[in-house]
């Protein structure tokens, strides 16, 4: 079983793929947000969108060479679909990357994606953006302090779009303004079960 857990920065990602691995007891993989461009990326974004995309960018094919070499259940903090149609799309639409720099992305994200299996199911964390910036001031990340509002704002309305009219495989979304599985763990409950149902579906 591959699930794959996606939404904006500060919904929860990574909080739930450390629950949901210890359920399933699958194997786990992160975002590296070890990233060397982050700091500069956050401080000039027009220079350093290319740079810092293309890093994740193999940083995620890497992690799914890992991910089909090894067995059993997986559970992934954010997919490679994100890293292109979300935060490259959104970069080039704000006219933070190039259009040059955007096609030789979106040629390599091409190259690659054939390779890459769809999740068995992916889980859309859908959060507002007070609801992101408190969860993003909460866990403190130095480089994170100055997140534009209206960038999050636009990530958002990517990812909306992207669930509601692009992605073609299984979704279940989970309202985080109002469903916090962090102070109220009972719903972890609820979301394995629903994951079990929804996997065990033809």
């Amino acid at each position: 079983m591959y699930i794959a857990i996606a939404g904006n920065i500060g919904s929860g990602k990574t909080s739930l793929t450390q629950l949901l691995a210890q359920r399933f007891n699958a194997r786990a993989y992160y975002e590296d947000i070890d990233n060397p461009y982050i700091g500069d990326f956050y401080d000039d974004m027009n220079r350093w969108s290319f740079n810092f995309q293309i890093y994740f960018l193999a940083s995620r094919i890497k992690q799914t060479k890992d991910m089909l070499a090894g067995e059993g259940n997986v559970i992934q903090d954010r997919t490679i679909y994100e890293d292109a149609h979300i935060f490259a799309g959104n970069l080039h639409q704000m006219g933070l990357m190039s259009s040059r720099d955007f096609g030789t992305y979106m040629r390599i994200f091409d190259l690659t994606n054939g390779l890459v299996p769809q999740p068995d199911l992916l889980i859309y964390l859908k959060a507002s953006v007070p609801t992101l910036v408190s969860q993003i001031l909460k866990r403190g990340r130095n480089y994170e302090m100055g997140i534009d509002i209206d960038y999050l704002e636009r990530l958002n309305k990517r990812y909306n779009d992207w669930i509601e009219n692009s992605y073609k495989g299984k979704i279940l979304t989970i309202d985080v303004d109002n469903n916090d599985f962090i102070l109220n763990p009972s719903l972890i409950d609820e979301i394995e079960k629903k994951v079990r149902e929804m996997c065990a579906e033809e």
